[in-house]
């Protein structure tokens, strides 16, 4: 007898348990756009979801509808405002920058310098909150851009903060270079990371763009943990040096907004020598 089971029919639900499923095609379509792709056609935005044009017409309608997409006059797609309205509603990003931009908005007043906050998700820098001025030197940052961690100062900051086994997994990848000033030799690296810890900031110099340093420093929650890092991008004649207890200043403002009681700072458990 024939195994009912191993006919066609249980071929055709194997491929189906392998075919994503909406919700995954959704995701993919919105992670399709990034900082140098903010508007797609609809072939493009099927190309980089890797869907058949078909299928990502009619979710592009879906998504469309809702408010998480809408149309440029030229027809491509482009995130929309419902999408931006939910995300703000994320804590990591509301309560910090609630707690952040008035000290933000100090260094800048004080400064007319790139003012910029900064969380860790994974293995990258997310930019959360920026402020720039006219005058100022021009960055590559934007809000909602992600930076390797090892070459900007708010990077350095919460890898130096970050638990042994992020630091290592950063450590032993390959060190992306940017200019000749970025670091790409693990042992500086780890060097420069206990000088982070050591002095409760950072000076990222010229590793990202040959005209700018970033001073940077950490934010703590009520728990002691560093769940930010606030920076000031200034340009590379400047002294940076002179600049830290004014970052730092700033950053320990933040951190008692959002409840940290500490007076100075301490290294996170178990950092990495």
């Amino acid at each position: 007898m024939t195994d009912e089971n191993t006919g066609p029919a249980s071929s055709e639900a194997g491929s189906e348990s392998r075919r994503p499923g909406v919700a995954q095609r959704l995701l993919a379509l919105l992670a399709a756009f990034d900082a140098e792709h903010r508007e797609l056609t609809l072939t493009a935005l099927a190309r980089r979801a890797d869907l058949p044009a078909a299928t990502a017409h009619r979710l592009i309608g879906q998504l469309t509808a809702w408010g998480a997409l809408e149309q440029s006059e030229s027809g491509a797609y482009r995130i929309g405002l419902r999408l931006w309205e939910v995300a703000t509603l994320a804590p990591r990003s509301s309560g910090l920058r609630r707690a952040a931009l008035p000290f933000m908005e100090d260094l800048y007043e004080t400064t007319h310098e790139n003012v910029q906050l900064a969380v860790r998700d994974g293995l990258d820098t997310l930019y959360v909150e920026l402020i720039s001025g006219r005058s100022a030197v021009v960055v590559r940052t934007t809000v909602g851009s992600r930076w390797p961690l090892h070459a900007t100062g708010v990077g350095l900051v919460l890898l130096a903060f970050a638990e042994p086994a992020v630091q290592e997994r950063v450590v032993a990848a390959p060190l992306q270079r940017f200019t000749s000033h970025t670091i790409t030799d693990p042992a500086k690296l780890r060097a420069k990371l206990a000088e982070v810890r050591r002095a409760d900031a950072a000076v990222s110099d010229r590793q990202i763009t040959a005209d700018a340093v970033s001073v940077a420093a950490p934010i703590r929650d009520a728990s002691g943990s560093v769940v930010a890092a606030l920076s000031l991008v200034v340009p590379s004649t400047a002294n940076a040096a002179a600049l830290i207890p004014a970052i730092r200043m700033a950053a320990r403002g933040s951190s008692r907004a959002l409840g940290y009681l500490g007076g100075g700072h301490r290294p996170a458990s178990g950092t990495a020598p």
